[in-house]
């Protein structure tokens, strides 16, 4: 990677660079000047848009929503011809009252309007691990069921980007498996009016075709980042991403040696895993505890 001028905290692997710094003066004085047209994903989850502040440094209401989209319109000029966008973010609910809040999802729809994005396909996270919440209206109040899904948009510049849904293929169910032993299907036309051939489902392909629901719990509890945290006594990331969720798209809309760019990294699982999946990498991480921590992501 191209080494940046300015004396930024930073640190390096074998593909990547991780630097410590507001996303805006990376942007502007070292991507700018270095990677026009060259990212082929950026990947990020953003500090949620709360209506209230956290540790963790976000904004909150309409500024979040028109900073998020700065932010997306300095990005542009980085992104390859085909490359991509992926941005997840989180839910919130209006303060004080049971009611989900629309924010999320109208900076998702602004983000996309405002920079001239075309959006591929909408993804959900569903993490079946996470504890029931809000306190308030969940466990207490017993009003509401626990919030377990955030929602991740898959955005480009043009309709079709280079994607590859062979290379994240899922193991064939036992009962296929069965299937492709028999050479029997029940063909003939469905209610959905699909009219399925005898030869439909002979063919193996190496695995089935995935859905857009990605399924990860986040309960790793021993891994090397989190002990070498609790050893060296740095902040642990409250909103940790597990790796399945970067690993997916970087394999599906990445080549090895290609550029994967996260300006929110936290506790970088993306550098992380762009690095295991031989991709070269630039992640960006504003707190300086996160950043420190983020290092132990790496051997």
């Amino acid at each position: 990677m191209i080494q940046p001028k300015i004396k930024w905290r930073r640190y390096n692997t074998p593909q990547g660079i991780c630097i410590n710094e507001k996303c805006e003066n990376v942007i502007k004085k070292y991507l700018i000047p270095n990677y026009i047209n060259q990212v082929q994903l950026i990947f990020s989850s953003p500090p949620f848009p709360l209506n209230r502040a956290k540790k963790y440094g976000n904004l909150v209401g309409e500024e979040y929503k028109n900073w998020l989209c700065d932010v997306g319109r300095s990005l542009l000029p980085l992104l390859s011809i085909n490359g991509s966008i992926v941005i997840e973010i989180g839910n919130a609910w209006n303060p004080g009252e049971p009611t989900f809040s629309t924010l999320p999802m109208e900076t998702l729809l602004e983000f996309k309007n405002r920079c001239g994005l075309h959006l591929c396909q909408e993804f959900i996270y569903y993490n079946p691990a996470r504890l029931p919440g809000p306190i308030q209206w969940v466990n207490k109040e017993r009003v509401r069921v626990k919030d377990s899904f955030t929602r991740l948009w898959w955005m480009s510049k043009t309709p079709n980007p280079y994607a590859s849904n062979k290379d994240v293929l899922e193991e064939y169910s036992k009962q296929m498996h069965k299937l492709f032993e028999s050479g029997k299907y029940n063909s003939g036309k469905r209610p959905s009016e699909h009219n399925i051939s005898n030869t439909a489902f002979s063919k193996n392909n190496g695995g089935a075709i995935p859905s857009n629901v990605i399924i990860a719990a986040n309960t790793d509890s021993n891994n090397q980042y989190l002990k070498k945290c609790k050893e060296k006594g740095i902040d642990i990331h409250p909103a940790r991403m597990p790796m399945a969720i970067p690993e997916f798209f970087i394999k599906m809309l990445t080549r090895e040696a290609e550029i994967v760019l996260d300006c929110f990294a936290g506790s970088n699982t993306t550098g992380a895993c762009a690095e295991r999946l031989n991709r070269n990498w630039i992640s960006i991480e504003a707190d300086k505890e996160f950043y420190i921590g983020s290092k132990y992501r790496f051997d």
